[in-house]
């Protein structure tokens, strides 16, 4: 019977055991969300790889660069850095930038002024936008967008109202946004300004901006874009090759059409994997800004609609993310987030495709590019996080009037019940003064 007894506790233990090992595991299981935002991304940065060494071994092997392999090298050993940020920041990300956002933000305004100091700024194609070492240049215009982003969900997570007066909202955030596309604009960088304008965008409608104000924040900028293509002949030829490339194929538009021919020539299967023509020698800067020519010609209209669709499926998760966050702060974050890698999937699909001038805005994920896959993987990580169930709270500031009313409303309120409390006392004074009268005037009659 004992024997019996202690197999009969035994076996109940180790139900128990196996009972909290399986809601540990319950727990640690991470939402729908946050796993389409890891499957998705970790598919992209392996399609990448192969579509890297994909338009850049051929070139590189007939100029005698090496053995074809130095871009998929480097896009590997910057992936696995980004990879190690993203896991970092998916854990409390969102938790820990909030101390560093206004550093950041500083730093890189600091740093995308320095590219415009001769002997530090580095010239490619006629663009200063690079700094360091020719094996360790880095884009800062790529870190300011990432801290425009966290700029921006803080100040309208302290004071949501900030979006219902214009000049409430110029006051500092559109200013700041302002003058950081002003700088990026001049290096120049059309592209990266479209992105940092359309994440800010996002961000307001998150935040609940009227539609009127919208409107006239978006004629306005429209306007100041119109007015600089007109003004300034890098950006007037992109406007003009865009709207008729075959006309300029020679010339400004020669990237643009040797981009429809690519994708063209791809068909709905494709030619097959490694088999462009127009990647050699046809197709400037294949594996960057080009890189879904290459995958249009290899892959064919089914690898670019597959390729797209994990772009929607981030899309999707992400906005789930945004929806289900614990805090507006975090919200604002996984929109922000969101927007900044799928509006730049987009305005890269619409180059390639013709449906938008050239930007040179590299495609999130896939592109060779140190600088942009680092921080778009660190963009992910925080979208992961508040996928996760990550938060963190800003503590909303009222505004001035408000403030104000509050405040004589309380002080008010303190005088009401000093008054009263004071009315109380004299009261209590009277009727004591009273009862002792009454006291002693009996005492004295019935000693009479």
């Amino acid at each position: 019977m004992a024997s019996a007894a202690q197999r009969v506790s035994l076996s109940g233990a180790r139900g128990k055991r196996a009972a909290r090992a399986g809601g540990a595991t319950a727990q640690r299981r991470q939402p729908l969300e946050h796993r389409i935002l890891l499957t998705a991304t970790l598919c992209l940065l392996a399609f990448g790889a192969v579509m890297v060494y994909s338009a850049s071994s051929a070139t590189t092997l007939l100029q005698g660069r090496g053995n074809g392999s130095g871009y998929l090298i480097k896009y590997v050993m910057y992936g696995a850095v980004g990879l190690v940020l993203m896991r970092v920041l998916a854990r409390d990300g969102v938790a820990k930038v909030q101390s560093v956002t206004g550093p950041l933000l500083a730093i890189s305004f600091a740093l995308v002024l320095a590219t415009h100091v001769p002997h530090v700024g580095v010239s490619v194609n006629g663009a200063r936008r690079w700094i360091g070492p020719s094996q360790l240049q880095f884009q800062p215009s790529e870190l300011m967008k990432l801290a425009l982003v966290l700029y921006a969900a803080t100040l309208l997570a302290k004071r949501p109202q900030r979006v219902l007066d214009l000049r409430d909202l110029a006051k500092p955030l559109l200013l700041v946004v302002g003058g950081a596309c002003l700088l990026v604009v001049t290096q120049p960088d059309l592209g990266t300004a479209m992105v940092i304008a359309f994440t800010t965008c996002a961000l307001l409608v998150a935040a609940g901006i009227p539609l009127r104000n919208l409107a006239i924040l978006a004629g306005v900028t429209l306007a100041l874009v119109f007015m600089y293509a007109l003004l300034k002949p890098y950006a007037r030829a992109r406007l003009t090759s865009f709207l008729d490339p075959w006309a300029h194929a020679s010339g400004s538009g020669f990237q643009a059409v040797q981009g429809q021919i690519a994708i063209g020539s791809g068909g709905l299967f494709g030619a097959g994997p490694g088999q462009s023509v127009q990647k050699i020698f046809y197709l400037p800067e294949a594996p960057t800004d080009f890189i879904l020519a290459v995958v249009g010609e290899e892959l064919g209209v089914v690898g670019v609609f597959g390729l797209l669709s994990l772009y929607g499926l981030i899309a999707y998760a992400g906005l789930r993310a945004a929806k289900g966050a614990r805090s507006l702060y975090s919200a604002l974050i996984a929109v922000g987030m969101t927007s900044l890698i799928v509006s730049q999937a987009i305005l890269n699909v619409f180059a390639v495709l013709g449906l938008a001038p050239l930007t040179g805005v590299p495609l999130p994920f896939v592109s060779y590019g140190s600088s942009s896959l680092i921080v778009m993987l660190a963009a992910m990580g925080m979208l992961m996080n508040v996928a996760a169930g990550g938060t963190a709270h800003v503590r909303a500031v009222a505004p001035a009037r408000k403030r104000r009313s509050a405040d004589a409303r309380g002080r008010e309120s303190a005088g009401l019940a000093r008054e009263h409390t004071e009315d109380q006392d004299r009261d209590r004074r009277r009727r004591d003064r009273r009862a002792r009268g009454a006291g002693a005037g009996g005492g004295r009659r019935a000693a009479g």
